[in-house]
């Protein structure tokens, strides 16, 4: 683990010691766009799906929901939200379906992990706006997918739509968590799916308060 992890971790946690008790109560206003993406993350039968930056775990409980033959993996840098996340997963009863870990996006061993290297699905919901290198969580993220599954990204848009005041408010807001909507979102992505070899499909969603992207990895010929 590289200094700047190590260093990122501890702001995480320290963030996250406390807000974890009220996370989901107060996200679940303005994350939007989160559950459009697990509904349409749609697995093949016995599948798995990966999320990235999997905080209290509670995308991974509705998914195993909303798929009930699939096996879910999640990982996050936080160890606070990870208390949060396997006590969320045993208490829905999902501990022999969902399985979590510690790791940074920037740079994990899946198999290490979990077991396995690639899955049919990975997601990653309002995480890349958080992490500093964000960039460089893009090609280990698409280099989990497997050939022909999908990499589903979920993100704070630049407010294209919205009033000035408005994006300046939230902005600042934002800023006070360590959140930086990413301005060149579509653009890296699109480099990325070029370098992984997928097809990127890109929408801002709710006049620009949320980017939505797809990246589908192709099949080797």
């Amino acid at each position: 683990m590289s200094a700047g992890s190590g260093d990122h971790r501890a702001h995480m946690d320290g963030i996250y010691r406390y807000q974890r008790y009220v996370y989901d109560a107060t996200r679940k206003h303005y994350l939007l766009g989160r559950d459009r993406m697990l509904d349409e993350l749609q697995p093949p039968a016995g599948g798995t799906i990966l999320e990235i930056g999997c905080g209290t775990g509670r995308n991974l409980v509705l998914a195993a929901r909303r798929y009930p033959n699939a096996r879910l993996y999640g990982f996050d840098i936080s160890s606070e939200m990870l208390k949060t996340a396997r006590a969320s997963i045993a208490r829905a009863g999902y501990g022999d379906r969902i399985v979590v870990a510690e790791g940074d996006a920037t740079g994990f061993d899946a198999q290490a992990m979990f077991g396995r290297a690639q899955f049919d699905r990975v997601f990653i919901s309002y995480a890349l706006s958080m992490i500093p290198p964000w960039r460089q969580a893009l090609a280990p993220a698409l280099d989990a997918v497997a050939p022909g599954g999908r990499l589903h990204i979920v993100d704070f848009g630049q407010q294209a739509g919205w009033p000035r005041w408005f994006r300046a408010a939230l902005f600042k807001w934002l800023a006070q968590f360590t959140v930086h909507p990413r301005a060149d979102l579509e653009e890296a992505l699109a480099a990325a799916a070029v370098e992984a070899g997928a097809s990127l499909d890109f929408k801002r969603l709710y006049r620009g308060y949320s980017d939505y992207a797809v990246l589908t990895k192709r099949v080797p010929a």
